[in-house]
């Protein structure tokens, strides 16, 4: 199985995760096993690697890779299980836990996943390759549910013109492929719309996320992660957009706070404590040369907490 995928900020977040030989880590998306190689690299005999993907490519690609090796683990399944998966395993804690959340370069590079506005494909965009897909959406929602997914997932300010547009197309026949979605969006934004990126981008995000609950998926995820992490345990978390990062910073703010009682308290009576430290105090940002190396780097943000 070939599941390319190109990780950004990859020294940056290996680094982050201070491997150590004997320690215990979750890959909690191994994709193609390129985070997975590099931490393998780290361990020692006694170190151990559990590897997570949702995607049945990504699952084969990994146990392909890593066969023969003992201290991996590969689990076919959601990242937001990652406690129920280590509790299965009888692991009771690990060191560090890595995510790279969003879509693979794997998953938008092969046409038929249908990821990809400049590929003709099925409207499909399931990470798991299960379950509803963007064209079931397209077309059995409301124009209504439809504008909300793509205004809030999307931020697409054309969302109601969009949505309306895209039921009266399936009033003549189904919304089935990428490239009928994709001229139903171009006619439904006004031309000046189109001078700052293709008009498809923000919807095809949209619908994406919607499909594979990924903001839920996310939210269930740390906290699992965290409540998996030993005490000096790393969550070391990669982004690609706005709505994901917000959810992170948000999230890990919040295991960094301390008490919360009004300032002219005399003493604590919260009893609030930080259960986190963040390693960087701002995200790590791809550097010049990993833009011009990988574009699809440009969005991305790493955050790392270490658990107290």
């Amino acid at each position: 199985m070939d599941f390319t995928h190109i990780p950004v900020l990859f020294e940056e977040t290996i680094s982050s995760l201070d491997v150590r030989p004997d320690g215990i880590y979750v890959d909690c998306t191994a994709g193609g096993g390129n985070h997975s190689a590099a931490i393998l690299e780290r361990l020692g005999p006694n170190g151990r690697l559990i590897c997570l993907d949702r995607d049945p490519d990504a699952i084969c690609a990994v146990t392909e890779r890593f066969s023969g090796d003992s201290r991996v683990t590969v689990v076919h399944t959601n990242y937001s299980a990652v406690g129920d998966v280590l509790a299965g395993l009888g692991i009771g804690s690990a060191e560090g836990i890595l995510m790279d959340i969003g879509v693979s370069s794997h998953q938008l590079d092969t046409a038929e996943r249908g990821f990809s506005f400049h590929q003709d494909a099925p409207l499909d965009m399931r990470m798991s390759q299960d379950g509803v897909t963007a064209a079931d959406l397209c077309n059995h929602m409301t124009w209504q549910q439809l504008a909300e997914i793509f205004s809030k997932y999307g931020e697409e300010k054309f969302s109601v013109r969009i949505a309306k547009a895209i039921c009266a197309a399936r009033e003549t026949k189904p919304v089935s492929t990428t490239f009928e979605l994709a001229d139903i969006i171009s006619g439904a934004v006004p031309a000046a719309a189109k001078r700052s990126g293709h008009p498809s981008r923000r919807v095809f995000q949209a619908l994406r996320i919607a499909v594979n609950d990924e903001l839920g998926e996310l939210e269930r995820g740390l906290a699992s992660a965290f409540e998996c992490l030993s005490p000096g345990g790393r969550l070391s978390v990669i982004t690609f957009h706005s709505l994901e990062d917000r959810i992170v910073k948000q999230t890990m703010a919040k295991w960094c706070e301390g008490c919360t009682c009004p300032p002219e308290f005399p003493v604590c009576v919260c009893g609030n404590r930080p259960k986190a430290r963040l390693l960087f105090k701002k995200p790590v940002v791809p550097s010049e040369e990993e833009l011009e190396r990988n574009p699809r780097s440009r969005s991305s943000k790493l955050r790392t907490c270490v658990k107290l």
